[in-house]
């Protein structure tokens, strides 16, 4: 079972987790783009910064032995997460576009930094 701590912090790390698969497949897009010299460096930067964050993270978690085991696609609405912990497993349900709309945000402020 998850604390609200870890719940929070387990929270983050999708986030962060799923932000870094959006810039990486985003990156590939970019690097055919007659411009890419001008973006790739913002979004190399980026991809570091919230990769690091993301790794960070996911150490926390692995101390209290808390690990992602898989992500169920419900439906184009909803998703779940299969959770091991050290005691019993979790599955923790999410809105596709409440995630994608924290993404975001967690972009942008990345990006105003």
């Amino acid at each position: 079972m998850l604390n609200i701590e870890q719940r929070q912090l387990f929270h983050k790390f999708v986030i962060l987790d799923m932000a870094v698969q959006s810039l990486q497949r985003d990156y590939k897009v970019i690097e055919n783009l007659k411009m890419s010299k001008v973006y790739l460096p913002i979004l190399d930067k980026l991809l570091d910064d919230i990769s690091q964050e993301c790794y960070n993270s996911k150490r926390l978690l692995a101390k209290d032995k808390i690990r992602v085991v898989k992500w169920e696609k419900i439906d184009e609405y909803f998703s779940d997460v299969h959770v091991a912990t050290a005691g019993n497993d979790v599955v923790l349900r999410y809105a596709n576009q409440a995630i994608k709309t924290q993404v975001e945000k967690l972009l942008l402020s990345h990006q105003n930094k």
